[in-house]
């Protein structure tokens, strides 16, 4: 056999440097393999075969800084090397403060079905939220009662309210209440999409929906795609916003599903699916959840520890994380959650083994 399994080169572009696991469906042949870099491509020999691949424009390998060659049982063979030049950084903005300008006409689909949730609204004022902790701020720095202690921040019908994980509009005669509680579904495919807060107020989560402007047209992206894209945009947010590195992915039941430490947001991985018919034990994505095609895909991820916390996992970690004021909650539709802890474990099973733990947590890259 040749490099059957492909091979998965994982880049960090903060210290210019890459791990290459050259894997195998197989044990390794019997025959010696050998292994060339260069620049720009790949080749493994073994035997009789000889496999290469060629490694996308703007990744380019410094050959003369190789080290560290073994051999991991069931993983593959490990090396690491530095790179010529760190590739171009991902432009990662939070996609809602970006995409959303006071004074131009929107249109916010269903992200599950693509049916419109909210036709052609056009606000005057577009306006983050402060932080949850706010009002309990204000009493520390003000000397005399909180003058906002019976004030709420609720949009008027020109605003939209953006928050952690949400965002705030006024309600309006929006069809989609659902009359038995607070959830708001998507008629169409009856996915919670958001919830009321009050008579008025609608909160719409950033996982739910696609917004586009009036004039543009809808696309539909994948689910798994789309949730990873935007938990990596929330974390990345808040990680250089508030140097907060651990996060809490909780329902809207108030019960934590998931704890996630994030160690870095400047990962590439590129991929190569080797010359087998079928997918790799390693496939980032697992069959269903494969975002791209063709014979070398690139990723931009950030990297995360995570533990699960349903049916009482990890039941004393999750207690003295909830008390931790180090700690942020990010909010998500029940639901949403579990996707998210089943995309999170189809990943960490996807990866060689040597590379799926580190001190008793999971390891997992969040493509986006």
């Amino acid at each position: 056999p040749g490099m059957a399994g492909g091979f998965l080169l994982e880049i960090r572009r903060g210290t210019q440097s890459a791990l290459l696991v050259i894997r195998y469906e197989a044990e390794l042949p019997s025959s010696p393999v050998d292994v060339s870099v260069a620049a720009d491509c790949l080749e493994v020999r073994s035997g009789g075969s000889c496999e290469a691949a060629a490694l996308p424009a703007e990744v380019r390998l410094a050959p003369s800084s190789c080290r560290g060659l073994h051999r991991l049982p069931g993983g593959g063979l490990h090396l690491r090397m530095g790179l010529r030049r760190p590739p171009h950084g991902a432009d990662l903005v939070f996609t809602l403060r970006e995409s959303l300008k006071p004074l131009k006409n929107y249109v916010f689909y269903c992200q599950s079905c693509g049916d419109i949730i909210v036709k052609d609204r056009k606000f005057l004022r577009v306006l983050p939220l402060p932080s949850e902790n706010w009002s309990a701020l204000v009493e520390e720095w003000c000397c005399h009662p909180n003058p906002f202690a019976r004030s709420t921040l609720h949009p008027q019908g020109d605003d939209c309210f953006l928050g952690d994980t949400f965002f705030l509009l006024n309600s309006g005669n929006e069809p989609h209440k659902s009359k038995e509680n607070t959830r708001v579904i998507c008629k169409r495919c009856k996915t919670m999409v958001g919830e009321t807060v009050s008579s008025d107020t609608i909160k719409y989560y950033v996982t739910e929906v696609i917004i586009r402007p009036s004039e543009g047209s809808f696309s539909p992206t994948p689910r798994s795609q789309f949730i990873q894209s935007m938990v990596a945009q929330c974390l990345v947010e808040f990680s250089s916003a508030k140097s907060t590195f651990r996060f809490t992915i909780k329902g809207d039941n108030g019960k934590s599903y998931i704890l996630i430490w994030l160690l870095n947001s400047d990962t590439l991985l590129v991929e190569s699916s080797g010359s087998s018919s079928s997918h790799s034990v390693f496939t980032l994505f697992g069959d269903n959840f494969m975002p791209s095609s063709g014979p070398v895909r690139t990723w931009n991820a950030v990297k995360v520890l995570y533990h699960p916390c349903i049916k009482s996992r990890n039941k004393g970690l999750a207690d003295a994380w909830e008390n931790d004021i180090g700690v942020h909650p990010l909010k998500f539709p029940s639901e949403t959650c579990l996707e998210l802890l089943l995309i999170l474990g189809l990943s960490t099973t996807s990866l060689p083994p040597s590379l799926r733990c580190m001190n008793s947590f999971q390891v997992r890259n969040i493509c986006y």
